[in-house]
């Protein structure tokens, strides 16, 4: 997430001129409301990201891992132009678990859907438009889980989830199952997932959040050494995709709900 808002990092006059603070989120988990209502700032919250930026991103996370596109482009810069290691699999007939399913969840499905994918879905309020459509069925998370080739996750950060996926979770995934979080990173147990990694139960993961991303994402650490042990060990990984891009799609579609 982008760093929290502290009172104590504006010197005097440094909020002059401004009236309010944006929250392109969910929940307002990183703007300090107490030090917004001392300096008088309103703080608004957006409501809604484009559905269609962040399901894309999701499958391209997807695409990019399947055909082991950031692999293929290093070694193609490099001249080596062998194939060796970068064959994929089908999409069509693959089976997606999709946890939540709200907008941005029935537009993934949407484009899953087209790739020919079958795709289960979870929520504890499931959408009455996705439980008639064809291709789509409803179970339980243990369910989708043992079942799925890829798992997307696209539900709230609240306590009943906070590492929902977990190494509990991941011993009840398919042998080389895909992982994609494009929600939160507290959804994921960072450690766990290195752990499935390493065993080879977790085939690869795609992740554009991380649970201890605040002062890392949003940042040029280009030149620094880089002191998150636990995210230094997932980005060793050649099966292991990490962005912090998808929020750029968004901001077109996000001002329009200010």
């Amino acid at each position: 997430m982008p760093p929290k808002i502290h009172h104590h990092e504006f010197g005097p006059g440094e909020l002059h001129g401004h009236e309010f603070a944006t929250q392109c989120r969910e929940e307002p988990n990183n703007v300090d409301l107490d030090a917004c209502q001392r300096h008088q700032m309103s703080v608004v919250r957006i409501p809604a990201y484009s559905p269609y930026a962040v399901a894309e991103h999701s499958v391209a996370l997807m695409l990019m891992l399947n055909r082991k596109l950031h692999q293929a482009y290093v070694r193609n810069r490099a001249g080596y132009f062998l194939l060796d290691g970068l064959t994929g699999f089908d999409m069509r007939g693959k089976v997606v678990g999709v946890v939540g399913t709200g907008m941005i969840e029935k537009c993934l499905t949407e484009i899953l859907l087209g790739f020919g994918c079958q795709v289960i879905a979870y929520d504890k309020s499931p959408d009455s438009d996705l439980l008639n459509r064809p291709g789509v069925t409803y179970e339980d998370i243990d369910d989708l889980l043992a079942e799925s080739d890829i798992i997307s996750l696209h539900v709230p950060l609240v306590s009943g989830t906070r590492y929902l996926i977990d190494d509990e979770a991941i011993a009840k995934m398919k042998s080389g199952a895909m992982l994609i979080n494009t929600s939160r990173g507290g959804l994921v147990d960072s450690k766990a997932l290195i752990r499935g990694l390493k065993s080879g139960k977790i085939g690869s993961a795609g992740l554009d959040v991380y649970e201890e991303e605040a002062g890392i994402f949003f940042h040029d650490r280009s030149t620094e050494v880089l002191t998150d042990d636990v995210l230094a060990r997932l980005m060793t990984f050649n099966n292991v995709v990490i962005t912090s891009a998808s929020i750029k799609g968004v901001r077109p579609n996000t001002v329009r709900h200010i």
